[in-house]
C-alpha cells in the first residue's frame, strides 16, 4: 500500500511537468509563470518552497532532541512568513513588474551601470549556485530517507530516485510545474502535520500524558523553556532562533512568487493562506517531535521521528500518504532552487545567452552536483539547510529590505552588502557557535543592513525609487 501511494504520487509529479511543458514557451514563462500566478497558488509554492525537510523531518527531530525549548522555533520562522508578506511582497511585485526582472538578482542590479551590473549579478549568481548545491543535497538526502524508512529499498537508490523525479519535472516544466506541484505538495504537508501530530498526541494520554511522559524521561533540559546557564545566555540562545526568520526575505527561491504574481489585489488572500499554513505546520512539528520523544524514546537519529511515528501510530496508506508529504516538502524545495539555478546561470552568469536549453542543462548539472554531495559527504539535515538559508538571506536579505523601502543603494555598497552578508556567514560557520548560532545569523545580517542603508545615503532621491 505504501509502495503504491508512492507511485502515485510521484506519477501525478511527472504528470504534471510535461502538463506544464506546454505552457512554456521562453525564459519568462520558465522563470516566472509568465508573472500570472494566482494567490493560491502563490502563497502555498511560496510556503512549501520555503519549508523544506528541514520543516518536516528537522523541526519534529529538534523537539524531540530539545524538548520545550523548541516552542521558540515557531514564533521564530512565523515571523519570517511575517516580514516576507507585509514588507516585501507588495513592493518587491510592483517593482519587480515595472523594471521587468526575471530574478532576485536582475531585479537587485536594476539601475547600476552596465559594467557593475555585470559583475553583481554574475556573484550573485555564484553565490545562490553555492548554497543550492548544499541545500538541494539535504532535500535529496531527506528523500533517501524517507523512502528508505517507509519501504525495504536502499537509501542511497531512493535518493538517486527522488532526485530524477524533481529533475524531471522541473526540466520539463520549468515555474509552471515548480509551482502547481509545490501547492499541491503544500496541501499534503498541511494533512501530514493536522493528521499524524493529532494521532501521536492522542496515542500518548492527551496533553496531561504528554507533560507526564517527557518528566518519565528523567532529563530535566526536556522541560526548560530555555536550556542555557544563565539570563544573558538564554537571551541570545532565543534572538538567534529569531535569526531564522530575518533570512525569508533573502530566499531567492521563495520570493520569486511574489515577483511572478499577477497583481497587487492577490497578495491580501495569499497572505491569509500563507500563515495561516504555517502557523499549523510548525505547531503540529514540535508536537510531534515532543510526543515522539515519549512514544519512541531513544531513536538513534531524532529527525527520524516523523517517518517512524507514522509506521507505528498509522495504517499503511495512510503512512504513504505521510511519506508523500515528507517527499512532498523535499521536492516543493528542490524544485524551485533548481529553477532558481537554472536562472541564476542562465540569465545573470551567462548575460545575453539565455535559453531554455541552457535552462534545462542547468537543472540537470545541479541536480547531479547535489547527490554527489548528498551521497558522499552527508550531514543532518537541519544543519546543512540552515547553514545555506542563512547565507542566503544574510548575503541578498538587508540588501532587498532596505532598497525596497528606502530607495536605491550605490552600486559600491549593493555588492559590499551581498558579498559581506554572505562572506561573514561562511566564515563565521567555521567558528565555535553561540547559543541559537545567534552570531552566525545576526552579525552577517546586521553588517550587510548597515551597508545598504548607508549606500542609500550615497546617491542622490531618485523619484518613484520607493514606489
Amino acid at each position: 500500500m505504501i509502495a503504491a501511494t508512492l507511485l502515485v504520487y510521484l506519477v501525478l509529479l511527472l504528470a504534471i511537468g510535461l502538463w506544464a511543458r506546454r505552457r512554456v514557451g521562453d525564459s519568462t514563462d520558465f522563470h516566472l509563470a509568465g508573472r500570472q500566478l494566482g494567490p493560491a497558488v502563490a502563497a502555498l509554492s511560496a510556503s512549501a518552497s520555503s519549508s523544506s525537510a528541514w520543516t518536516l523531518l528537522g523541526m519534529s527531530g529538534a523537539a524531540y532532541a530539545w524538548g520545550l525549548q523548541a516552542l521558540w522555533l515557531v514564533p521564530a520562522v512565523v515571523s519570517g512568513f511575517a516580514i516576507n508578506w507585509f514588507l516585501v511582497a507588495p513592493r518587491l511585485l510592483r517593482q519587480s513588474h515595472a523594471n521587468g526582472a526575471l530574478t532576485l538578482v536582475e531585479h537587485l542590479s536594476h539601475g547600476m551601470p552596465a559594467p557593475q551590473a555585470r559583475r553583481f549579478r554574475m556573484l550573485g549568481a555564484l553565490v545562490i549556485l553555492f548554497c543550492f548545491t548544499f541545500y538541494v543535497a539535504a532535500q535529496f538526502q531527506a528523500a533517501g530517507t524517507a523512502i528508505a524508512t517507509a519501504l525495504p529499498v536502499p537509501a542511497t537508490m531512493a535518493m538517486v530516485v527522488g532526485a530524477i523525479v524533481v529533475v524531471g519535472y522541473v526540466f520539463l516544466g520549468g515555474f509552471w510545474a515548480a509551482s502547481v506541484t509545490d501547492a499541491l505538495q503544500g496541501v499534503m504537508m498541511l494533512f501530514v502535520a493536522l493528521v499524524l501530530p493529532l494521532v501521536a498526541l492522542v496515542a500518548v494520554g492527551g496533553p496531561s500524558g504528554l507533560w507526564s511522559g517527557l518528566v518519565a524521561q528523567g532529563d530535566p533540559a526536556l522541560l526548560r523553556l530555555v536550556d542555557q546557564p544563565g539570563l544573558l545566555l538564554a537571551i541570545v540562545f532565543v534572538v538567534g532562533l529569531f535569526g531564522i526568520g530575518l533570512g525569508y526575505p533573502g530566499q531567492p527561491h521563495v520570493v520569486n512568487r511574489f515577483m511572478a504574481l499577477r497583481s497587487e489585489h492577490d497578495i491580501r488572500l495569499g497572505r491569509v493562506i500563507a500563515l495561516g499554513w504555517a502557523v499549523l505546520i510548525y505547531i503540529g512539528m514540535v508536537i510531534l517531535g515532543w510526543s515522539g520523544r515519549v512514544l519512541l524514546p531513544g531513536l538513534a537519529e531524532a529527525e527520524s521521528v516523523l517517518l517512524q511515528a507514522s509506521v507505528a501510530l498509522l495504517p499503511a496508506v495512510v503512512g504513504g500518504i505521510v511519506t508523500g508529504g515528507v517527499l512532498a516538502a523535499i521536492m516543493s524545495t528542490a524544485d524551485s532552487q533548481l529553477l532558481v539555478a537554472s536562472g541564476s546561470v542562465s540569465h545573470d552568469l551567462l548575460q545575453g545567452k539565455v535559453s531554455l536549453r541552457t535552462d534545462r542543462l542547468v537543472v540537470i548539472a545541479l541536480g547531479i552536483a547535489a547527490v554527489v554531495l548528498a551521497l558522499y559527504f552527508p550531514s543532518t539535515i537541519f544543519r546543512r539547510v540552515l547553514f545555506a538559508w542563512q547565507a542566503l538571506g544574510n548575503a541578498f536579505g538587508p540588501l532587498l529590505l532596505v532598497s525596497l523601502w528606502l530607495g536605491a543603494v550605490a552600486p559600491p555598497y549593493r555588492l559590499a552588502a551581498m558579498l559581506s552578508g554572505f562572506g561573514l556567514t561562511v566564515l563565521i560557520s567555521f567558528l565555535p557557535q553561540a547559543p541559537g548560532n545567534a552570531v552566525e545569523r545576526l552579525l552577517p545580517f546586521f553588517v550587510a543592513l548597515a551597508l545598504a542603508w548607508w549606500g542609500t545615503r550615497r546617491v542622490a532621491p531618485q523619484r518613484g525609487s520607493t514606489s
